[in-house]
């Protein structure tokens, strides 16, 4: 049994100066977003009594209910892609012992050396010869081939560590590869499932660049698009500006604080060694 020294007392004492440090944004964001203009500030900018009429003011005017729509539609199609290709190829690729696995392993890892910038010009010209241009299937399938080299290299790395036992019990009984991985290793796959579809549906959701490239003027912007034209439009009144910011980030932070231990599970199960 560890004993409770004073060292532990100063290193917690430490992390928690640290976690308010990092809370203080989110502090500033809520106490501008509820400010009432005819108050005075007082502890980080908070009036009294809170004004949440800034709130219904930017979400009605700001038409953040059918974006936030498009971004959960969007979000939730890219993760379920992303999770199905990525740990089928990747127990593919560990599970078979022929020379092209691990070469085809090392040609996925080499998205993460080429910046998706690099590819804006030829994909939206692409895109534009297909009349996908404004329509969220573009903005899905770049997600899902950006995040693809992440989520491939996390899997492999578990899988790697994973006992065949139970798979190699139900191929004995005559079960098919695909049924095996479905019945028998995808349900073990969960800590680092966890981990992709959190940290995909976070960059997702937050994804700027290519909504406002292959979004924008359509019916179909996104949350953060919502955003940038309320700023636009009130540049000069942040209540609100923040009370959209506010509004955009809510569904994502709820689904983040629920998963967020499978983060931290499936990066210690699943990288290890």
């Amino acid at each position: 049994m560890n004993r409770y020294t004073w060292r532990t007392f100063i290193l917690e004492v430490v992390l928690i100066a640290f976690g308010a440090l990092f809370m203080v944004p989110m502090f500033v964001l809520v106490a501008v977003a509820l400010r009432d203009p005819n108050a005075v500030p007082g502890f980080l900018g908070f009036t009294w009594p809170l004004n949440f009429g800034n709130l219904v003011t930017a979400w009605v005017e700001s038409k953040m209910g059918p974006s936030i729509i498009n971004s959960i539609w969007i979000t939730t199609v890219s993760v379920v892609l992303i999770l199905a290709v990525s740990s089928i190829a990747a127990y593919t690729i560990t599970r078979r012992t022929q020379y092209w696995s691990k070469g085809a392993f090392y040609l996925f890892l080499t998205g993460f050396l080429f910046p998706g910038q690099l590819a804006l010009l030829p994909l939206y010209l692409t895109f534009a010869q297909l009349k996908l241009v404004g329509n969220p299937i573009s903005i899905i399938v770049i997600n899902v081939a950006g995040f693809l080299p992440f989520a491939i290299f996390l899997y492999s790395a578990f899988l790697r560590d994973l006992p065949r036992d139970y798979e190699e019990a139900a191929l004995l009984d005559g079960a098919k590869p695909l049924r095996a991985f479905m019945s028998i290793v995808f349900p073990l796959l969960r800590p680092v499932s966890g981990t992709v579809a959190i940290l995909a549906a976070l960059a997702i959701w937050n994804d700027f660049l290519h909504p406002l490239l292959y979004l924008s003027g359509s019916s179909s912007r996104t949350a953060p698009l919502s955003v940038y034209a309320f700023v636009s439009e009130y540049s000069a009144d942040w209540s609100l500006v923040f009370s959209a910011l506010l509004a955009s980030i809510f569904p994502i932070l709820i689904a983040y604080f629920l998963m967020q231990r499978f983060i931290m599970k499936g990066f210690a199960t699943g990288l290890k060694g």
